[in-house]
């Protein structure tokens, strides 16, 4: 049976906990207009909130991840 990886981020962690584990996707979420990284708000704010806040839809909140997950891998 295949083993499942699972990916780095989710919805579920803070703004503030990806950029300081991954800085490497302070760029991807200015694309998608999370400027809140630098923000009080982004230490304790989800991305999935933040996404939501900001307007995303659903697609896009799953395209967002989908980068954020590419970028922390590099």
């Amino acid at each position: 049976m295949a083993k499942k990886t699972e990916e780095p981020i989710n919805g579920g962690m803070t703004i503030g906990e990806v950029v300081s584990k991954y800085p490497q996707t302070a760029p991807v979420m200015l694309k998608y207009g999370l400027h809140c990284i630098g923000c009080h708000v982004a230490q304790w704010e989800t991305v999935e909130q933040g996404a939501a806040a900001h307007g995303l839809s659903n697609e896009k909140a799953k395209a967002l991840l989908k980068d954020l997950n590419k970028a922390a891998k590099k």
